[in-house]
């Protein structure tokens, strides 16, 4: 049997693509959301998933840090993907036949200057290959959609502008989950992923970070969500550059504990060179 990596969307979706340049050596599997995605993983019926957890654009993508924690998966890989945002019509058609662009709630801010200019109004679709799909389907030389190149090989639309997107590091990153985690060195650098709780006393979160501060580990990224419907309970999601068996990341992490009532390693993994 192939080995599977599943995504959310329809097959030309970017995260469709990320299946491709990141496992190539994998099946990609299309699932209709995210939940889904990590249902497939668990089920067997996938090994692995792809799954999206920020845009250098759009920020951070909605409901991944919620579900993560809880999936019951662990994070192996990170994999940066550069977001090409190209006009996809019917064949036959051109640039000035476009009255109506259409695609995800996330991608049409990242080509508004592309649009305006035009003059091409932005049509709200629940998934970029889909407007692709949808837009095959109209076979209306007025109708175009906002994907990836994948998405119009794959429905038969051209390519009437490509790269359309406002910034040109337009990005997002993705993270590969799978059942079981690994925690060897795979790299020479490393990122560990966890989530954390701190305790009910004054200047918790500032003395939880001093040990990474005083450790000399780079924290990357923190952020918090409210967790339990409550405006009481939250959670924070960080990644710090490191091993957990680097002695500076030992220690901060000790030091961490000591302000924190719940603390949850998602996974360690070698950084993607387009770190850099």
């Amino acid at each position: 049997m192939t080995d599977r990596i599943a995504f959310q969307g329809e097959p030309g979706a970017y995260s469709h693509q990320a299946c491709h340049e990141a496992r190539p050596n994998l099946e990609a599997l299309p699932c209709a959301s995210f939940e889904d995605v990590i249902e497939a993983v668990r089920s067997g019926a996938a090994q692995q998933a792809m799954v999206p957890v920020e845009n250098s654009t759009y920020g951070r993508v909605a409901d991944i840090h919620r579900l993560l924690p809880e999936s019951g998966l662990h994070i192996v890989d990170e994999a940066f993907v550069r977001v090409h945002i190209n006009l996809l019509g019917v064949p036959g058609a051109t640039l000035k036949d476009v009255k109506e662009a259409h695609s995800h709630l996330v991608l049409l801010p990242q080509c508004g200057e592309f649009l305006a200019e035009h003059g091409i109004r932005g049509r709200v679709s629940s998934d970029n290959a889909r407007a692709a799909r949808d837009v095959a389907a109209w076979g209306d030389q007025s109708k175009a959609a906002l994907a990836s190149e994948l998405a119009g090989e794959i429905y038969g639309l051209d390519v009437l502008a490509r790269h359309i997107e406002d910034h040109a590091r337009n990005t997002t990153r993705f993270l590969v989950m799978a059942p079981e985690p690994d925690m060897t060195r795979r790299a020479e650098r490393m990122m560990t992923t966890f989530v954390f709780r701190v305790r009910n006393i004054p200047a918790a979160l500032y003395k939880a970070m001093g040990g990474f501060a005083t450790n000399g580990v780079n924290m990357t990224k923190l952020e918090s969500y409210m967790v339990d419907g409550s405006f009481t309970a939250t959670q924070f999601y960080s990644d710090i550059e490191g091993h957990p068996d680097d002695a500076n990341v030992q220690l901060a992490m000790e030091e961490l504990g000591y302000f924190t009532d719940k603390l949850k390693i998602l996974g360690t993994y070698p950084t993607d060179s387009a770190r850099d």
